[in-house]
């Protein structure tokens, strides 16, 4: 136990993966949590006045050792899960919601804190002082703190409650994908599968001690695989498998866990004196009231959603002239867009994919970065890792000084949550005169090598990489003196800012030359193929663009007023209606599966990738306006976003660098929209 609760003797002071006995994180989490208490204690029983030093920044430095533990395991448990470790994050879960509540309900803190916030405007403070004091007594305010005492208990139980529903509905998410395979042993059956994916499923199917193909729902097995197969009752099957992910009616099934996540946000922003679960969130982002953002939504699915409808006619009619199909299902969404895509721009993944080898583009990540903020990338193999096939970075300026430590963790595994993010296993701040350093991870699920492939990427997982690697990118070039305002630490609507510019470079000629190599010749990809690229970017983006609205309205319609949800299907067919261009598939339901909004941190939150686009479509402009490499624009929103964390204002820190607030136009014009 001890390993985990000192500080750590590693190199960089990185987490002892391997050092690590999974009996040792409960008794870890119970002394970490009775030293945060310890720490709390000095602040609320310091004889002295309050100030901004003894209680505010005591407080932001407080609980190190804890916030380090919780992210080590919780990062863990999604990307290296197993049923020990599910079962300790159900036992610890309700202890670090319990000591959350007793900082927040702290009578005698929260009076230090409220003092100091009283006597603000006497104060000196830096603009990043001002954020934090205002953050800290936000923290407390909307946490209970000036609630009556009997409130205070329910507030309690719901929190308890909500850290055990949110959990649980993860954890099913996660057993329902891993029980479904769809085992084919006759080769005829995958007619129009490229080649790769069917190695892939070869040693999948190897792996298993089967003979034939296996295909899972993990996100590289799936997609080829109802993109490309001809045979339409085997798409139809996979199709159905993964929307009804945790919809059965089973031991994994989500819809009670839907409804009383619902029902438990709405009671928690009742009882602090908001309206709705979205106005408590809301007031805390960029977009600051549900109104704002169903306004947002609804000009952006008018501008759409005709747009949408003529692709979708023109894909019916396709498929209709093609196949003789007279009903487009979403089966075949996938399928035909892709044949119209091959028709239309002679491109297709399959021919992209040998320029696309995932450790040039990597290294082309990485050169671009070089190209633009000036720093370096160097793979180390002497620090410690939690699974064989993370890599491992130091990142240095041009000086030598280390910037970061950098993980990636790319390829799917049996304990590894679906789809690609970024985190972090230590946070940047300044204590003591010292710059501590970050520790940053993307974790993806990309195509892996075969037995006669390097792991060659989809040009769609070409920009997952590069998204994760702009939010690493903002957790790795911050340069914060608080831990809690540094990096991503941001509004919620502001953080998808970096990692959104940063996929606008993998559609540029210059940048493509750095790392789009064909893998066997080392030819850069041909001009035709990128100029195909670029055409085709905006191919069929009013029917994304109507999916993402659809997935924002329906997580404003469950939290942005009460409700009482008697069928969790009935609702969301409701709220997604009027954005539909597929029959509804009766067997599925997107919601019980819908993490992002139910396990993760993006409930009332959903709109923001599309509020970001804004942001980024704006901001890539300037780029290009000056040269994509600029380095003047680059220092700017290195200087003025990037390194800046949650400091101050979002907007305010965007117009710092961009000079004036973001137009909705380029967004528009970009996605071929205007």
């Amino acid at each position: 136990m001890k390993i985990l609760t000192e500080k750590f003797t590693t190199k960089y002071n990185t987490a002892p993966f391997s050092q690590i006995k999974i009996e040792d994180y409960q008794p870890a989490f119970e002394a970490t949590i009775a030293l945060a208490r310890t720490e709390i204690d000095a602040i609320t029983e310091n004889t002295e006045a309050p100030t901004f030093a003894n209680t505010i920044e005591a407080l932001d430095f407080s609980g190190e050792a804890l916030d380090r533990l919780s992210s080590l395991f919780f990062n863990l448990n999604s990307a290296e899960t197993s049923d020990a470790l599910q079962k300790i994050a159900q036992e610890v879960s309700p202890l670090l919601t319990a000591f959350g509540n007793d900082i927040t309900l702290n009578e005698a803190l929260f009076k230090r804190v409220k003092a100091v916030y009283d006597q603000k405007s006497s104060l000196t403070l830096t603009a990043e002082q001002a954020t934090l004091l205002d953050k800290k007594y936000k923290s407390f305010a909307r946490n209970g703190a000036l609630l009556s005492e009997d409130k205070k208990v329910r507030l309690r139980e719901i929190d308890t409650d909500l850290a055990k529903y949110k959990l649980t509905f993860g954890e099913n998410v996660l057993a329902e994908t891993n029980a479904y395979q769809l085992h084919i042993t006759k080769e005829d059956e995958l007619k129009g599968l490229p080649d790769g994916a069917k190695e892939m499923a070869r040693s999948l199917a190897k792996s298993k001690e089967l003979d034939g193909w296996v295909f899972t729902l993990d996100f590289p097995s799936y997609l080829p695989f109802v993109t490309y197969v001809d045979n339409r009752a085997l798409r139809q099957e996979m199709a159905i498998a993964t929307g009804k992910k945790a919809f059965q009616n089973n031991a994994f099934d989500n819809q009670d866990n839907v409804k009383q996540i619902v029902a438990l946000r709405h009671e928690r922003a009742q009882l602090l004196g908001y309206a709705s679960h979205s106005h408590f969130v809301l007031e805390e982002r960029m977009a600051q009231t549900p109104e704002k953002v169903q306004t947002f939504l609804n000009d952006l699915l008018e501008k759409a959603k005709p747009a949408a409808e003529r692709e979708f006619a023109e894909l019916t009619a396709f498929a209709k002239e093609l196949d003789g199909i007279e009903h487009l299902e979403k089966w075949d969404g996938a399928y035909y867009s892709e044949k119209l895509k091959q028709k239309l721009f002679s491109l297709d993944d399959e021919l992209l994919k040998p320029y696309f080898q995932l450790e040039n583009v990597l290294n082309g990540a990485f050169t671009v970065a070089e190209k633009l903020f000036g720093i370096r990338f160097k793979e180390v193999f002497d620090i410690d890792k939690y699974q064989e096939a993370v890599q491992t970075f130091e990142v240095v300026d041009h000086e030598g000084g280390l910037v970061a430590i950098f993980y990636a963790d790319f390829f799917p595994r049996k304990g590894k949550r679906n789809g690609a993010w970024m985190t972090s296993y230590k946070p940047q701040s300044i204590q003591n005169g010292v710059n501590e350093r970050p520790h940053v991870s993307i974790v993806c699920n990309f195509t892996p090598p075969t037995e006669t492939k390097p792991s060659l990427l989809t040009f769609n997982e070409v920009t997952t990489l590069f998204h994760e690697f702009g939010h690493a990118l903002h957790g790795m070039l911050a340069n914060t003196t608080y831990p809690s305002l540094s990096g991503t630490a941001v509004y919620w609507d502001f953080v998808e800012l970096p990692s959104q510019v940063m996929e606008n470079w993998c559609y540029e000629p210059e940048a493509l030359a750095l790392f789009a190599k064909h893998y066997e010749t080392g030819e850069i990809i041909p001009q035709q193929y990128v100029d195909k690229i670029k055409e085709s970017a905006s191919f069929m983006e009013g029917m994304a663009t109507l999916r993402q609205l659809s997935f924002g309205l329906l997580d404003m319609a469950y939290h942005g007023k009460a409700q009482t949800i008697a069928d969790v299907k009935a609702f969301e067919k409701g709220a997604m209606d009027h954005t539909a261009l597929y029959a509804d598939v009766a067997e599925n339901c997107m919601s019980v599966s819908f993490s992002h909004i139910f396990q993760g941190g993006y409930s009332s939150g959903y709109y923001s990738y599309k509020w970001a686009e804004v942001l980024d479509a704006d901001a890539f402009a300037y780029f290009q306006e000056k040269g994509i490499f600029n380095k003047e624009v680059a220092a700017k929103f290195k200087d003025h976003v990037l390194s800046q964390g949650g400091t101050e204002l979002p907007m305010e820190l965007y117009k710092r660098f961009r000079g004036q607030e973001p137009k909705p136009e380029a967004l528009l014009k970009r996605a071929g929209l205007l």
